[in-house]
């Protein structure tokens, strides 16, 4: 398929992001070589951006950062300072878009994927095209991962009326780890 053609087509489809898979599916073809040269000559002609290993971007796809954060590992969601953030808890934006998965931890650019275990891997939403944890569970997400000793733990400056404190009471009465029972209590929201 001639490049034009074949962009046309992916715009047509909706498609903002690629993999090899999509990109045989599209050609129909599972010839890997071909599929490689497409790839490569999409993104000479500035057509693709490459994100990771073997995941491209379109280069005129309107996407934003957290909708990429999704796209380069799954599964993941928004969570961490960027969800704080997002939601008004943490007073500033952090330089890394942070997310929680299943998978080993690790950084692509400015992104950022720290593991949880699969038990704590719910309690996120879909908004817009991305998913993000909900206050509560970003703020558990937050304090759990404190309490491993992978984040600091300084809340002088949130602001966590954006939290539903008896949700947030009820998701954490789920976790019996002592270490995160105690930052829970520094956070004063019981009476």
């Amino acid at each position: 398929m001639p490049t034009l053609k074949l962009i046309k087509y992916l715009k047509d489809l909706g498609i903002k992001f690629l993999t090899p898979d999509i990109l045989s599916s599209i050609l129909q073809t599972n010839n890997r070589n071909s599929i490689y040269k497409t790839a490569n000559r999409l993104l000479k002609h500035g057509l693709l951006q490459k994100i990771d290993k073997g995941k491209f971007i379109l280069t005129e796809a309107n996407v934003g950062d957290f909708e990429i954060a999704n796209f380069i590992i799954r599964p993941s969601y928004i969570s961490l300072e960027s969800a704080l953030s997002f939601y008004g808890i943490l007073p500033q934006f952090p330089y890394s878009i942070t997310s929680v998965t299943t998978l080993r931890p690790r950084s692509v650019g400015k992104y950022e994927y720290s593991r949880i275990s699969s038990n704590l891997f719910w309690g996120y939403i879909k908004k817009d095209n991305f998913l993000i944890a909900t206050p509560e569970k970003a703020l558990l997400d937050y304090t759990y991962l404190a309490s491993k000793k992978l984040r600091n733990f300084d809340t002088s400056e949130w602001d966590l009326s954006a939290v539903d404190i008896d949700t947030f009471k009820s998701i954490c009465s789920k976790i019996k780890f002592a270490p995160f029972r105690k930052l829970v209590k520094k956070l004063n929201i019981y009476d």
